[in-house]
């Protein structure tokens, strides 16, 4: 009995000391730009700082307007993940939870089109995914799902971003329609969206239904690119615009909602028709990549070029 209960308070005190020892590295470590994962398999988070910016444009399409332009000021730090969740990563909590998600995802023929065989296993690009290329074809309700399941997993509180969120990290501070600059020129070398690679690879500028007009300019991928294969942001951040859109946790409403200006998500009492899902992707076309462009979707749509970013509170 003796020896078990020094066996125990060992246990005891090094539990003890590695909170401490953790506690110490992590407030120094989350200083903004610093990279950290929470776990071997866990996606790497990127620290980044919190501040002011112009959310929102004047320019937007009709039916979508992205204003009015408000200040948004999040006074907080928090953690960004550095890539578009994974298919290797999002596998592991499938395997784990026994998730079943939805299949039926709506992938292109000749049209656009829901599949009984295709899910985030099978996006319908005529292979198999890549464990390094961003899971695909995921509904908010399996966003959601996977950052609870996370948070459980790590014992850290990780999320969806917020819409205002969203548009901060990706802008990277800048105030240009791009993170770039204004014009779509050299749009290639740094983004994966819709162009002639894309063209050759499928029907969809072809298609009288939805002409879609792709980049005079080729970024080497006809479907989606693994992640990182494109030069950060400003904050170290790998294909917020393009590849696939991500998800965000807001309700969405037109015009922005008055009042909020401090980073939280807009919520509506009930239920929500559409959330908001920003960032374009590779079967987008080059002024839906802006940061100001305003997806908008409902939560149980399965598409194919729909994928998630995960955010991690640092308090």
């Amino acid at each position: 009995m003796k020896l078990l209960l020094n066996r125990l308070e060992r246990r005891a005190i090094v539990a003890f000391v590695s909170v401490i020892v953790m506690s110490g590295c992590q407030s120094k470590s989350f200083d903004p730009g610093t990279e950290f994962s929470d776990c071997e398999s866990c996606p790497t988070m990127v620290v980044v700082a919190g501040g002011s910016f112009q959310m929102g444009s004047l320019e937007g399409e009709e039916g979508r307007p992205e204003g009015p332009v408000h200040n948004v000021a999040i006074g907080y730090d928090f953690a960004v993940g550095k890539f578009e969740l994974t298919n290797g990563q999002f596998a592991e909590f499938v395997d784990e939870e026994n998730y079943v998600q939805a299949k039926n995802c709506i992938v292109w023929t000749d049209k656009w089109e829901a599949l009984g065989d295709t899910s985030w296993r099978n996006p319908g690009y005529g292979r198999e995914p890549l464990e390094n290329e961003p899971a695909a074809c995921l509904s908010w309700h399996d966003a959601k799902a996977y950052v609870a399941w996370l948070s459980d997993k790590t014992g850290k509180s990780y999320r969806l971003p917020s819409e205002s969120e969203w548009e901060y990290f990706a802008r990277a501070g800048a105030e240009t329609r791009f993170p770039w600059g204004d014009s779509v020129e050299g749009i290639c070398e740094r983004v994966n969206l819709f162009d002639k690679s894309g063209r050759k690879a499928s029907a969809l500028v072809n298609a009288e239904n939805r002409p879609y007009v792709p980049a005079e300019c080729d970024d080497g991928f006809a479907y989606v690119s693994p992640v990182g294969s494109f030069p950060p942001n400003a904050f170290g951040l790998h294909d917020v615009i393009g590849n696939v859109w991500e998800w965000t946790e807001d309700c969405y409403a037109v015009p922005y909602p008055l009042g909020l200006s401090d980073g939280s998500s807009y919520q509506v009492e009930g239920e929500c028709a559409l959330r908001s899902i920003r960032g374009g992707g590779w079967v987008t076309t080059p002024l839906r990549q802006r940061p100001a462009f305003r997806g908008r979707d409902p939560e149980a749509l399965v598409f194919v070029p729909f994928g998630v970013r995960v955010v991690r509170d640092l308090k």
